[in-house]
């Protein structure tokens, strides 16, 4: 099957890799000279055999919005857009509109596997209608890990579907990662245990917390035993905070997704201004000493008589 790819980063790159070596004719776009096969999306559609296929897969939000818009012009009837990128699953129903106006189909593909779906697959969750789903088939087969194809892969529901799938994916992942991060800092904090890694590496098979994620975070410290190398910075790309909106919005409690979420904002703060204020109301009505800023000398409680 023919494909047209647009956004040849580090998951689009790979995943051209994996269609071709599936047998499928894949030809790129991507604004760096070095990596696309077409100078532009102009000719990228005129390269490609009607009707055509494409799949976007570039950052979420405006340059999703503004790709798919400019696909609206150089496309025809009968064609179809695939969004495999991040984007919210609420943008999906004003890109399918745009394009149903000119009589082109469009699907939300939620995709995960990342760096690793090159060798791995990449799990698939999909919105659109039954008749774009199937066409588009051989190319999620493709993507998807080897086996059963239900394992990996899903048509969730209509446009959106796929998206707000991978939404609640991501959010879960949040909450995943903060729970083994928590269990690797307080394991590293007892001095009984004498190597963390090796306890992580034993949960890796046979254990009920063992998964992918845990398998990661063992190499992760194989790499780099004392994690010297990175930051405790933790940017969040939108999908936990989407998720927990979407939960307040259907009032469904997800207090470990939201946590995990809310400890990534701790992570950029230096110096929490939250934390600094529950210091001073302990130092007020308790008495309880505080820190001076920048320094190790610790500062009194007031004497309420003064």
């Amino acid at each position: 099957m023919q494909l047209g790819l647009v956004g040849l980063g580090k998951m689009g790159f790979n995943m051209r890799e994996r269609l071709r070596a599936h047998g499928h004719e894949v030809i790129g776009y991507d604004p760096r000279p070095e990596v696309t096969d077409a100078p532009s999306l102009e000719e990228l559609a005129k390269t490609l055999v009607a009707p055509r296929v494409v799949w976007v897969m570039v950052p979420s939000g405006d340059i999703t919005r503004s790709t798919i818009a400019s696909l609206s012009e150089v496309l025809d009837k009968g064609d179809l857009v695939i969004d495999g990128g991040n984007s919210r699953f609420t943008d999906d129903a004003a890109n399918a509109e745009r394009l149903a106006g000119k009589g082109i189909g469009y699907i939300d593909a939620g995709v995960s596997g990342g760096v690793w779906g090159l060798e791995n697959g990449y799990g698939l969750m999909v919105g659109g209608s039954e008749e774009d789903v199937s066409r588009a088939l051989p190319i999620f087969d493709a993507l998807r890990p080897e086996g059963e194809r239900a394992d990996g892969f899903v048509h969730a529901g209509p446009v959106g579907a796929g998206h707000y799938s991978k939404m609640v994916h991501n959010g879960i992942e949040y909450g995943l990662m903060q729970a083994y991060a928590e269990g690797y800092e307080l394991l590293e904090a007892e001095e009984l245990v004498q190597d963390v890694h090796g306890v992580l590496r034993a949960w890796s098979k046979g254990t009920v917390v063992r998964s992918w994620l845990l398998d990661l975070l063992v190499q992760a410290l194989a790499q780099d035993p004392e994690f010297s190398e990175i930051s405790g910075y933790t940017e969040d790309s939108g999908e936990g905070r989407w998720t927990v909106e979407e939960a307040i919005r259907h009032a469904v409690p997800v207090p470990v997704i939201a946590a995990a979420l809310f400890a990534r904002f701790a992570s950029r703060q230096d110096d929490s201004p939250a934390m600094k204020a529950v210091s001073a109301l302990r130092n007020q009505f308790g008495g309880h000493a505080v820190k001076r800023a920048g320094a190790d000398e610790l500062l009194r409680a007031p004497d309420p008589k003064k």
